[in-house]
């Protein structure tokens, strides 16, 4: 692969980052972690607008299916000890430029989330990553849990005041910290990773049934994502384990459940970034670390030498979240926000 590198921007602990569709083209957003900034960037990296400069605390950003530029937000979850006070916004750009800014939900310690489409209904999903804490630093003894709720066409009349109700319909989730979209049986679906393992959620086929939740793994994961590799017709499980932890591995799929094939050789601390796809005509597992070596890694698997693959995209960078997405004139994108050295970058990828 070959790899151009753009900085697009100086970005205090950028964060999260988010595809939008607005104005009639395709943007994506990125967000910090802390009290900065949400920036919205053209497909060239072009900066565009600031949505807001405050709060911050953005761990994710997820567009309203069918809206021009709506989106929702985690918002005030500065870290895993200082998220009390977190919760779901919705943001909406206004006709004179402006975007208003409203909670949807009080949520605390909401870490990721996501809306899942299923037979035409929204479905929020959202997931915290503890439920509680009695000491300010380190107290993991309340477990996260996932709610869910069907996210209504009409937004504009939630306020703090008059939040959506959202229903537990997962708990007893200890560090519940991963999440990425996936397909379970031809329908969209979430996979979880907690130090329980990794689960995956599916919407019901109509508002008034139970979601559908089938474990994959039984050990403790900070993320995964599901990939076919190999090219064999089935999805590989990649996960970085445990929470916020040092080993990336392939799990493939067999009778007994999913078995570990490969494990990077050599540590990854704190690795946290993970997308995957086809990129360069190729399916690739991307994943970033934000201490050591602080690397952006490229792993594929290779059919003649039968074993996998890992190219180094990026070095010393600390990402800790990475996009895919294909721009207009057909290359293969990558986005990072580099949270380690403040920096949002753009990697252009050709074979």
């Amino acid at each position: 692969m070959n790899v151009k590198k753009t900085v697009l921007a100086k970005l205090n602990k950028c964060y999260a980052i988010a595809p939008l569709f607005y104005q009639g083209k395709q943007h994506f957003v990125v967000a910090s972690e802390k009290s900065d900034p949400c920036c919205l960037f053209d497909q060239r990296g072009m900066l565009k607008d600031v949505l807001w400069t405050g709060p911050g605390g953005v761990m994710t950003m997820v567009q309203v299916p069918g809206t021009d530029g709506q989106l929702l937000s985690t918002a005030k979850f500065y870290s895993p000890d200082d998220s009390a006070d977190a919760s779901l916004v919705v943001v909406t750009p206004k006709p004179d430029g402006r975007w208003d800014m409203r909670t949807l939900t009080p949520l605390p310690h909401v870490h990721r989330f996501d809306i899942l489409s299923r037979n035409g209904v929204n479905w929020l999903i959202a997931c915290t990553v503890k439920s509680g804490q009695d000491a300010p630093e380190g107290d993991w003894s309340y477990p996260g849990k996932v709610y869910a709720a069907v996210l209504p066409e009409d937004l504009s009349g939630f306020d703090r005041d008059h939040p959506l109700t959202l229903r537990v319909i997962k708990d007893g989730l200890h560090r519940n910290h991963g999440y990425t979209r996936c397909t379970c049986g031809g329908s969209p679906a979430g996979l979880i990773s907690a130090d329980e393992g990794v689960f995956v959620v599916t919407p019901p086929e109509t508002p008034d049934g139970d979601w559908k939740i089938e474990q994959l793994l039984d050990c403790p994961t900070s993320d995964a994502l599901l990939l076919d590799l190999d090219g064999d017709g089935a999805e590989e499980l990649c996960t970085l384990s445990p929470f916020h932890g040092e080993r990336v591995s392939v799990y493939h799929q067999s009778e007994n459940g999913y078995v570990p094939v490969w494990t990077l050789p050599e540590d990854a601390p704190f690795s946290h970034a993970i997308c995957g796809g086809s990129i360069a005509g190729k399916p690739t597992f991307v994943t970033g670390h934000r201490a050591g070596k602080k690397n952006l890694m490229a792993i594929r698997y290779d059919k003649a030498a039968g074993d996998y693959t890992v190219m180094i995209l990026d070095e010393g960078r600390g990402p800790a979240n990475v996009m895919h997405f294909v721009n207009d004139e057909g290359v293969d994108v990558l986005i990072a926000a580099n949270r380690e050295t403040d920096e949002v970058a753009m990697y252009e990828i050709t074979e």
